[in-house]
């Protein structure tokens, strides 16, 4: 089978086991902050005895639950105890895999962009690969050293450390490799606080059960923080993993400064939830959020087309353009690709006039197509297209 096919398969597959594992991931890490945040303390006498700090009752799906939380471990170690580890762990791993399918293999096109720095494919990995580790040394040491001094002082400074590398990224790759790359060193990040922190802070406290000693209350704590941790950096990871299907973002000059500020929206509304959980309203957060998100899209919009339309080419004067950039991708019988992307076909003056508005967005505004200019589209071919947008697509 074509090379560019089994691509295409391990994308397919990997992307589906990638969105399975992280819905689980995602979905456990919620609940257990929320619940968490909305446990009271039991007032049966039992329950207070056997060293329970918090309960809630709750239904669903036509039962009713009745989680309780102790305030370090039970008296007695239970013979069925599950662990919510793989759910991090294979969200990871397929990730990574989805990456080295998806960029890795296919650097020159997908993370090379020449136009910001002259990178080989290799060096563009090299990139990539120091930025997940490089994410996680600095978190970790950051954490290390402030988290018993100042946690206002850890947020900022994680928060400068992100932009930054948002800032140094955009300047090294193309701006959809940048976004992910970003969103992949903070998600390998929350998965090493699972691995490094989390759980083997559980399995000391197990072991020191299992040889009828009190264990140490620290290390729940230690993996709480780093649980919450991981609840405020959720949504700054899922907008990078769709970052890609929006070139208006990545695109932008300033691609780093728009990362940075829906990444700050996006904390500022899930703190909005984990203060609701308590029962605490404070809706200057989401409005903030809203209010940064609205800002965002308002200067990100595009300016009009300033091309008279009596002076504008037409089809037979832009078609050759379009042949020779876009076809290899957008044709019946595409040479770059296996498919047509999104089954947009431009081999055809019909199909090229009924594409109109998108050759405008994606190859004039957004310039996020050809992709990763693999057929080196010219500034002057852009204005043409653009020319030819603001006559009517005639």
């Amino acid at each position: 089978m074509d090379s560019a096919y089994l691509i295409e398969i391990g994308s397919l597959l990997l992307r589906w086991l990638h969105l399975i594992v992280g819905i689980a991931w995602i979905g456990s890490s919620f609940y257990f902050v929320w619940l968490d945040n909305t446990l009271k303390a039991p007032s049966d006498p039992d329950l207070i005895a056997k060293g329970v700090g918090g309960e809630l009752w709750a239904v669903h799906g036509g039962g009713f639950y009745n989680p309780q939380k102790y305030l370090v471990a039970p008296k007695n170690l239970p013979d069925d105890l599950h662990w919510f580890k793989w759910e991090s762990y294979s969200t990871w791993i397929t990730g990574f895999f989805l990456l080295g399918v998806l960029y890795y293999s296919q650097a020159a096109t997908y993370m090379v962009d020449p136009a910001k720095a002259a990178l080989t494919p290799g060096q563009a990995i090299g990139v990539g690969l120091a930025t997940l580790a490089s994410g996680w040394l600095v978190y970790d040491g950051l954490c290390r050293l402030l988290m018993k001094r100042s946690l206002l002082l850890f947020a900022v400074l994680y928060f400068i450390f992100v932009v930054a590398v948002a800032y140094v990224l955009t300047h090294l790759l193309s701006g959809r490799a940048a976004f992910l790359h970003v969103g992949a060193m903070i998600a390998t990040t929350m998965s090493g606080n699972v691995f490094f922190w989390i759980i083997p802070g559980q399995k000391t406290t197990v072991a020191a059960m299992q040889r009828g000693e009190v264990p140490d209350a620290i290390h729940g704590q230690r993996a709480k923080q780093r649980s919450v941790h991981n609840n405020y950096l959720t949504l700054p990871v899922l907008f990078c993993m769709i970052s890609n299907h929006y070139a208006f973002t990545y695109n932008h000059q300033q691609a780093w400064l728009v990362l940075a500020a829906i990444m700050l929206a996006a904390v500022l509304i899930r703190h909005f939830f984990n203060l609701k959980h308590k029962g605490i309203f404070a809706w200057q957060y989401p409005l903030t959020g809203g209010a940064i998100l609205l800002a965002v899209f308002v200067w990100l919009a595009p300016a009009p087309l300033a091309v008279s339309a009596a002076a504008a080419p037409q089809l037979a004067d832009v078609q050759p353009i379009i042949a020779a950039r876009c076809t290899g991708c957008h044709a019946t019988a595409p040479t770059l690709m296996p498919a047509a992307p999104a089954g947009v076909l431009l081999d055809n003056p019909a199909a090229i006039r009924a594409n109109g508005p998108r050759i405008l967005a994606q190859a004039v505004q957004l310039k996020a197509m050809p992709l990763g200019n693999i057929t080196a589209m010219t500034d002057a071919e852009r204005a043409k297209l653009a020319a030819w947008a603001a006559g009517g697509y005639r």
